[in-house]
């Protein structure tokens, strides 16, 4: 780091290990950034050759004081990382890979110009360094409808409300083709499906949504990751995939942003995690829901029931079920009230965004209040 560089407040940004997690602390590093911090980025070592591969990182490599930095996270090369072994090496070998990264910085910088910003699954294990180098610490989840930062041994709770989209931190490489192929449909004719980068599904539920969508007679995109499917890889029916050739698109991975954003896309069948929901609500999509655990029954609630932007599918789904939901929801009244009112919140969302509006007030309060007069 220059020495001009070491004159600008430093924001040391570590994200909880999975998808959800790092996408909104970089839209929020990306942020700082343009307002004049320089950001150190700490991924473990599995996910940052993850993001390097797909491509997520390239937009970053030409800014300047935007660091990217890894972390050992304990496993062999060799082993076939999931979630939940990710997390729980993480949390066993984290501490000492990041005492050694915080002694690096404060070697290279006045200590009072650092900022730790922590998800909130990896506090535990990060407390004790940042409070024996006398830094900083804020405290970031996400992980509810109501959506707040929470600020830690500092008395202002800033609501989190909407950032801007505009990064993109894959660690899965994304699948462009699915744009051409929704430039030839009609507008408002496609359902998006997709559960995010953590849920899993068994053979069953599988089975069940495709079968439900197949007899929907609808277009559909629908993203399969790799590891949707408990211990096994995410295999379709022959006789499923011969029936929709025609109509359906799968894919194992795919920029969100940009497919919600289409003219094409109708609704979305989401498992309502929070980055999923922001994303919808903000390109006027409303949602078919189907939440498996932690936030997401809450954001299907307000979805739902608080906003009138959803319809729920059972926990224990059956392909009648999703066939009738998805049959309403493309044509029906109350799928046509919907489109109306997701319309209504996109514009909400925008005006939020702008000057004056909620969260562009609340990160002006952050960045003021917080993280500029501590230092």
């Amino acid at each position: 780091m220059d020495s001009k560089s070491a004159d600008k407040p430093h924001a040391l940004c570590i994200p909880y290990p999975a998808q959800g997690h790092i996408n909104p602390m970089m839209h929020l590093a990306k942020l700082l950034h343009a307002r004049g911090f320089y950001i150190t980025f700490v991924n473990t070592e599995f996910n940052h050759e993850r993001v390097t591969s797909s491509g997520g990182a390239i937009e970053l490599k030409h800014l300047e004081d935007f660091n990217l930095e890894s972390i050992p996270d304990g496993l062999p090369p060799d082993d076939c990382r999931t979630q939940e072994s990710l997390f729980d090496a993480t949390t066993k070998y984290f501490l000492s890979p990041f005492k050694d990264l915080v002694s690096k910085l404060n070697g290279s910088m006045e200590v009072p110009r650092l900022t730790c910003i922590i998800s909130d699954g990896l506090l535990n294990f990060t407390q004790q360094v940042v409070e024996e180098n006398g830094i900083p610490r804020i405290s970031l989840w996400t992980t509810s409808a109501c959506g707040y930062w929470g600020f830690l041994k500092y008395p202002e709770i800033i609501e989190r409300g909407i950032l801007p989209f505009k990064v993109s931190m894959s660690l899965w490489k994304e699948e462009d083709a699915c744009l051409e192929w929704l430039n030839d449909k009609e507008p408002k004719s496609v359902l998006y499906v997709s559960f995010g980068s953590v849920i899993v599904l068994t053979p069953y539920q599988l089975n069940e949504f495709a079968w439900g969508l197949a007899s929907s007679q609808r277009p559909f995109i629908w993203v399969l990751r790799e590891d949707l499917v408990v211990g096994k890889s995410a295999m379709l029916e022959k006789e499923f995939v011969e029936a929709t050739k025609e109509r359906g698109l799968i894919m194992s991975w795919c920029n969100q942003m940009k497919v919600l954003s289409h003219l094409a896309i109708s609704g979305f069948l989401t498992h309502n995690g929070w980055n999923s929901t922001l994303e919808s609500i903000c390109n006027g999509v409303p949602m078919i829901c189907w939440p498996f655990f932690a936030d997401q029954q809450t954001n299907c609630r307000y979805v739902c029931k608080e906003w009138g932007i959803g319809m729920e599918i059972n926990n224990d789904v059956k392909r009648e079920d999703v066939e009738a939901l998805v049959r309403e929801f493309m044509e029906g009244e109350n799928g046509k009230e919907m489109q109306l009112r997701a319309k209504k919140w996109k514009e909400s969302s925008k005006s939020a965004l702008q000057i004056g509006g909620s969260s562009y007030d609340n990160f002006e309060r952050l960045l003021k209040e917080v993280l500029l007069e501590k230092h």
